[in-house]
């Protein structure tokens, strides 16, 4: 009952945290928006530990759609990776780059990869898909992801160098048209390969970010070895086949858990533990 209370509650402190000194330092903004997509984690990392079924789901949507819709859509804000690049190289600490900056670049010591399975508004209509738990072995494409971002990168020093006029509206439609390529690329590998999450492990570029912090993250799932009769049922429910059977953080595809906690439900002796 203890790490279904101190979990959340670290995190939610963490958000909060950043939302006070944002929030008292930047602009007033900053303290709504942080509040309500920690509270918003917090809680719902709280009812999934607890076993409710759609809790991270619900999570997903209420942060997934905030960024998506309100941040994206109306206040017409990129928070996709070339909207970061452009903010970043303009010289502009604030929107696309305070968000990487803590949700994807420094975030991921504390708490991982969580924004993939708590917040990500690409990984929210993937999650809807049939293929929660990979149907077939993962596949050696991993480097795709390091073409992306680098693609995503000199796409924004073009932009940069060009001082292309009505910025606002071009990243605008950059940040439409992105989402719906992440949208269909998503989906469609996703039937293919009957995985839903083959966006994640193969394509999408924020990974690039995410891997290096998330190898020394603070919040992890942890193994009794002594209980462990290596039944591999935890490897098999992760939808981003780690070897939870370890607690080396070398171990495979380590830095890519997303907290979905699904091994813990899974494993029959309670040998893991967050």
């Amino acid at each position: 009952m203890k790490k279904q209370i101190i979990f959340p509650l670290v995190l939610w402190l963490f958000f909060m945290t950043i939302a006070l000194s944002l929030g008292l330092t930047i602009h007033l903004f900053y303290l709504f928006n942080f509040t309500y997509i920690g509270t918003c984690v917090a809680i719902g990392l709280f009812f999934h530990m607890k076993k409710y079924k759609y809790a991270r789901l619900i999570v997903l949507f209420a942060v997934g759609l905030y960024m998506f819709l309100y941040l994206g859509v109306i206040s017409n804000e990129n928070m996709q990776i070339e909207g970061f690049w452009i903010l970043l190289f303009n010289g502009v600490f604030y929107a696309a780059v305070l968000h990487y900056l803590i949700a994807k670049i420094f975030g991921p010591l504390l708490f991982g990869r969580a924004w993939c399975g708590y917040a990500c508004w690409t990984a929210m209509i993937l999650e809807l898909l049939p293929y929660k738990i990979p149907q077939n072995p993962r596949k050696n494409i991993g480097y795709i992801r390091y073409i992306v971002f680098a693609v995503s990168l000199i796409f924004g020093i073009i932009l940069f160098l060009k001082q292309v006029p009505y910025m606002g509206n071009v990243m605008f439609w950059c940040f439409i048209a992105g989402n719906i390529l992440y949208y269909v690329t998503g989906i469609t590998l996703a039937l293919l390969l009957k995985d839903n999450r083959a966006f994640c492990k193969y394509i999408c570029p924020i990974t690039v970010f995410l891997k290096p912090a998330s190898y020394f993250a603070l919040l992890r799932v942890k193994i009794n070895i002594d209980k462990c009769i290596s039944c591999n049922k935890c490897k098999k429910v992760c939808p981003m086949d780690v070897d939870m059977m370890v607690n080396s953080r070398k171990r495979v595809n380590g830095t890519e858990c997303i907290l979905c906690l699904n091994c813990i439900e899974e494993c029959p002796q309670k040998a893991l533990h967050s």
